[in-house]
C-alpha cells in the first residue's frame, strides 16, 4: 500500500486560516473518497497559541457553511519538513518564516508553496489574515480556502504519485 500524501497548512498563529484549511480539506477529502490517500494537518509559525481551539469567529463562519472545526493550535516543528510532502503557507510572511526554518537541511522532503497557487476561481496571491477585521474577512478566507482545496484535489488527481 502506498504511503498517504501528507499536506501541512501553515499560517501565523494556527487559529484562523490554517486550521480552516485543514478542516475544509478534510471535508473535501472525505467527499472525494480520498481519505486513504491524503492526510492533512495544520500549524503556525508562532507557538504562542499552542493548545488553543480555532478562533471563535472563524469557527462560527465555518459552521455556517457546514464545516466542523476540530483540532488545537500547534507550532511548526523541524520534523514537519520530513513528515509532510507539501507545506502550504497562507501569505508571504509565513512563506519567508517557513523557508528560513527549512533552510538547506538534508533529508527534507516537503515542498513549500503558497496556498493560493491552487486557487482557480480567485486570483489572490495570499489568504489574508482575518484576525483584526470584521466578519467579511472570515468569509473571504473561507471563499479562498474552499477554492484552493478543490484545486489541491484536482492537482493531486492529475499528478503522478
Amino acid at each position: 500500500m502506498k504511503d498517504k500524501f501528507k499536506i501541512l497548512f501553515v499560517c501565523w498563529g494556527n487559529i484562523c486560516r490554517s486550521p480552516t484549511a485543514e478542516n475544509v480539506m478534510r471535508a473535501v477529502i472525505e467527499q472525494e473518497s480520498l481519505s486513504d490517500a491524503i492526510e492533512v494537518d495544520s500549524a503556525g509559525t508562532l507557538h504562542m497559541h499552542a493548545g488553543n481551539r480555532p478562533d471563535s469567529r472563524m469557527m462560527e463562519a465555518a459552521m455556517s457553511r457546514g464545516y466542523v472545526m476540530n483540532g488545537r493550535a500547534r507550532g511548526i516543528e523541524l520534523e514537519d519538513f520530513e513528515t509532510f510532502d507539501l507545506i502550504l503557507v497562507m501569505d508571504f510572511d509565513n512563506q519567508s518564516e517557513v523557508l528560513a526554518m527549512k533552510g538547506d537541511r538534508e533529508g527534507v522532503k516537503a515542498d513549500v508553496n503558497l496556498f493560493c497557487e491552487f486557487c482557480e476561481a480567485f486570483d489572490d496571491q495570499v489568504v489574508p489574515d482575518p484576525y483584526y477585521g470584521g466578519s467579511e474577512g472570515f468569509e473571504k478566507v473561507l471563499d479562498l480556502i474552499e477554492d484552493g482545496c478543490q484545486g489541491i484535489v484536482k492537482w493531486y488527481r492529475s499528478s503522478e504519485r
